[in-house]
């Protein structure tokens, strides 16, 4: 039995399209709550059974472990620890978490957390007799399509916008990955226990990438002309900092802006050599993105 935990999320949407493209013959058992759209889940021709509650509620947690082989937790880092105590109380023999690159982050308020978590992981499955084992994923910045938290919000920066911002005259490197690679990858290494199996993997783009070629790239591909406007690192920090205030805490663009102001590119030569992990160009990736904005676009107007 293989449990998923964010099957109906952005990049979860993309792992069950895998499972579903190549014939996934074993039971799943998926979490999800009581208002998700399950639509894509009831309609994919799998062996699925839904289980509906929450991942903040360790009693449920262990009752949806029971008779368990697998795990793939995609849904939410802060809940892994919580998943593996779970798994290892159950006797769950692999668990895959999904985390994230911004454990990295020179800046303590963005990576502290991540650590402890990842520590806390570590300290429940050091004993060799654990029974279950542990496989890390740890995407870089996710894109896609206008579900993403990234790349929809810069496509739509360049729609509005005639001067773009750009902290630091837009040098920091990046390496963004699409969701598509990292659904294929997701379900690569659910199939390859032997190679994978106790290790930790960057699940980055192809290659890194300026912010600032970031923003030409899509204005290029959205036909349209932008001036760059240098921001000092300093200056966004202060500005993400006043706008929190106005807003009483509503938008929280600290620790994004902040690390914009780094360099974010992480190698996948691991995950390469293990797995076979290929990721698509970001130029192919940011073309899809921007059709799908546009064509929304388009249709909205025409409306």
């Amino acid at each position: 039995m293989l449990l998923i935990t964010g099957i109906t999320g952005h990049t979860g949407r993309y792992f069950l399209h895998e499972l579903i493209n190549n014939n996934y013959e074993g039971p799943i058992r998926c979490i999800v709550r009581e208002s998700t759209d399950t639509s894509i889940i009831d309609s994919s021709g799998l062996k699925i059974d839904k289980v509906i509650g929450d991942l903040d509620d360790q009693d449920f947690i262990e009752k949806a472990m029971v008779g368990v082989n697998t795990v793939m937790h995609i849904y939410n880092i802060h809940h892994s620890p919580i998943i593996v105590e779970s798994a290892i109380k159950n006797r769950v023999k692999r668990a895959i978490l999904v985390h994230t690159t911004g454990i990295y982050s020179k800046f303590k308020y963005a990576s502290e957390g991540y650590k402890l978590i990842e520590e806390k992981v570590s300290e429940l499955t050091k004993d060799p007799n654990c029974p279950t084992r542990v496989t890390i994923l740890r995407p870089t910045m996710i894109y896609g399509d206008l579900c993403d938290r990234n790349m929809s919000k810069f496509i739509k920066m360049v729609d509005k916008l005639r001067f773009m911002p750009v902290i630091n005259g837009g040098n920091s490197m990046i390496q963004p990955v699409n969701a598509r690679d990292l659904g294929k990858a997701f379900y690569t290494v659910l199939m390859s226990p032997k190679e994978t199996i106790d290790k930790a993997y960057n699940l980055s783009g192809e290659k890194p990438i300026k912010m600032i070629e970031v923003f030409k790239q899509i204005s290029q591909e959205m036909n349209k002309e932008l001036k760059y406007v240098s921001v000092p690192l300093s200056i966004g920090v202060f500005a993400a900092r006043i706008l929190k205030l106005l807003t009483l805490g509503k938008f929280n663009y600290i620790e994004r802006v902040q690390r914009m102001g780094e360099n974010r590119s992480y190698s996948n030569d691991n995950a390469s050599s293990d797995f076979g992990y290929s990721p698509m160009p970001f130029e192919e990736g940011i073309r899809i993105e921007v059709q799908e904005f546009l064509k929304k676009k388009e249709t909205s107007q025409s409306e």
